[in-house]
């Protein structure tokens, strides 16, 4: 979820972290570009996850595309296409100056053929370590600029599929287009700095490296700001007829009393049928730490319960 927010938001999505989660988590129907977007962002990189053993073809670029960008684009037939024209450049918004200009268009099947070889094939004679060559990947893609727009969404999450190819499994859960977007005249600078010195890439790999360095650093605070809330859940587990999911489900109402769960983010958020997360929320119900909010004659809502204070303080 972090890495298709912060993917979207590099490319404008304006909308905050806590409502694009909540949409992702209760399967809300987006309502906006930005929402799009994210969402898009969310599908693909579980899309990749499933065939993240396969090789790629320019066929599997362009599904990529169509799904990154589904909703998204001025013009619905660019979507998952190839760009048909000469007409795009890289443009400087704050003083509309274009600062670069990719291929021609009648270069683009020779391009994406060599990056599809370079993608699935190492060179036995000269080795290249993996991460250098998925940096190398995500620059290639943001230079041949095949694509209309969602260029640089389609090129991070070739990154993403490339780094779990190779058996990267943590890349799943780094977010780096969070470290990119609090850094992102830096990324520019790393594209704009390799091109003007003959293409060398240690300009752009260099600052790629130390972003996933952050994005790690961040992960490991993460983790134990997951660990820490999982020992305090733990303490409600001692609550006669609460299991861990319901304890989990308590801490978020202790910390956020504002909060609105849905059975639909228990499902998402536990990974358990729809019978089991309306089980766990009526239990909760019938303890005294929940109320249920009727939103229409199928869909309920569930809020902290007046007694939830009560209710804590008597076990």
């Amino acid at each position: 979820m972090e890495e298709a927010i912060s993917s979207s938001q590099i490319e404008g999505a304006n909308t905050t972290r806590k409502v694009a989660k909540e949409m992702i988590q209760n399967e809300q129907k987006p309502k906006t570009k930005s929402e799009h977007m994210i969402l898009n962002n969310f599908i693909t990189m579980k899309h990749i996850v499933k065939h993240k053993n396969e090789i790629i073809i320019p066929e599997k670029i362009l599904q990529i595309h169509k799904l990154i960008s589904f909703k998204t684009l001025d013009k619905k037939g660019e979507e998952g296409f190839f760009r048909k024209n000469d007409d795009i450049h890289v443009v400087n918004f704050s003083n509309s100056e274009i600062i670069y200009t990719p291929p021609l268009e009648k270069e683009l099947k020779t391009l994406i053929k060599d990056f599809c070889t370079f993608f699935n094939e190492d060179d036995e004679k000269d080795f290249m370590h993996p991460i250098i060559k998925g940096c190398i990947l995500h620059f290639m893609m943001g230079w041949i600029h095949p694509f209309t727009d969602g260029n640089g969404r389609t090129a991070r999450a070739i990154f993403y599929w490339f780094m779990l190819k190779k058996g990267y499994w943590l890349t799943e859960y780094l977010s780096i287009s969070r470290i990119i977007k609090d850094t992102k005249i830096k990324y520019e600078k790393a594209y704009i700095y390799t091109e003007a010195d003959e293409n060398d890439l240690s300009y752009f790999i260099t600052y790629h490296l130390k972003t996933m360095e952050k994005a790690y650093d961040a992960l490991k605070v993460y983790i134990d700001r997951k660990q820490k809330e999982v020992f305090q859940a733990a303490k409600f587990m001692k609550i006669p007829g609460v299991n861990d999911r319901m304890a989990q489900i308590l801490k978020i109402m202790y910390d956020d009393g504002e909060r609105i769960l849905t059975i639909k983010e228990m499902e998402s958020r536990f990974m358990v049928s729809n019978y089991t997360a309306r089980m766990d929320l009526k239990a909760l119900v019938e303890l005294g730490f929940l109320e249920i909010i009727q939103v229409n004659k199928k869909k309920q809502n569930f809020v902290k319960a007046s007694t939830f204070e009560k209710a804590i303080k008597k076990v």
